[in-house]
Order: structure tokens, then sequence, then C-alpha cells
């Protein structure tokens, strides 16, 4: 998945506001204008869109851990240069703060079955032997998962 449509997901999942998504950025740090955040929400086909690099996004994500899970004492984690959907599927449970069963549960509630050791393989460091890469469709499903959880439902 690019970057862009990671951002669009998530904004859609959370339903925020352009405002909120500017202080998840500044949670982290970067300091953005409601005009970058729209460019970079937009469709690929539109003009005015502009890609959303690995450093945004790594602190948007950054940013959504603190709001989620509040600020750690000490140093604060340097956004990652180049991300991969495990690093973004990693801070995503983290920000939520998901077991490996809430997350089992989430993806058999939208009709993806994964089971535990499947879903480990994607948290381990990169050399391990059990290391699975994360697919584009596994990712998709499960910010799929946390928009019906996480949602508050307009249509009710």
């Amino acid at each position: 998945m690019n970057n862009n449509d990671v951002l669009r997901r998530l904004r859609y999942a959370f339903d925020f506001g352009d405002q909120q998504m500017m202080n998840l950025f500044t949670h982290a740090g970067l300091t953005v204008s409601r005009a970058q955040v729209s460019d970079w929400l937009k469709k690929d086909e539109d003009e005015a869109f502009q890609a959303c690099d690995d450093v945004t996004l790594a602190n948007f994500l950054n940013g959504l851990i603190i709001e989620k899970r509040g600020r750690k004492d000490g140093e604060q984690p340097v956004p990652e240069s180049r991300l991969n959907n495990n690093i973004i599927f990693r801070k995503l449970k983290i920000a939520l703060d998901l077991k490996d069963d809430d997350i089992v549960q989430m993806m058999t509630d939208i009709g993806f079955r994964i089971s535990k050791p499947e879903l480990s393989a994607f948290f381990r460091r990169a050399d391990h032997h059990h290391f699975r890469q994360c697919q584009d469709q596994i990712l998709r499903n499960f910010i799929k998962a946390v928009q019906i959880k996480y949602r508050e439902s307009s249509e009710d």
C-alpha cells in the first residue's frame, strides 16, 4: 500500500478532521499545514496530489501512538526513514494497544482468517527465520477491521 492510501484509510477509520490530523503530526514534532494534509489525502489522479513520504507517515503514526497511548517518558522515537507494511502494522497495533487475540478476532469479524502464528510472524525481526512480509491485502483488511471497530457510526 502506498503511504497516501494508508493516511486516507486511517483518517476515514478514525473519522479525523483536518485539525486532528495536523495535531497528530504535531504530537510527533512535525508541523504541517492544512494544505499539506489536504494534498496528501487527495486521490492520485488529482493535479494537487502530493506523495506522502515514509518519514511523514512515520511521524503521523508516532503521533497516533502518542494520541492514543500518551507520550512516553524519556527520548521520543525517531521516525523511520523507510517504512514497510510490517512497521505500519506494528505501529497501529501499539497505538491501539491490541494483543494478538484482539487482532485475530477483529480480522475474523470481517471474514478474514489469520492465525496467531501467522500474525506473530509479521512482528518479528526481519532477520528471524519465521519473519514474514506483510502483504498489502493483510494491511488493507486490518485497517478495514480497525475502521469497523473504532469508527463512530454516523448511520446509527
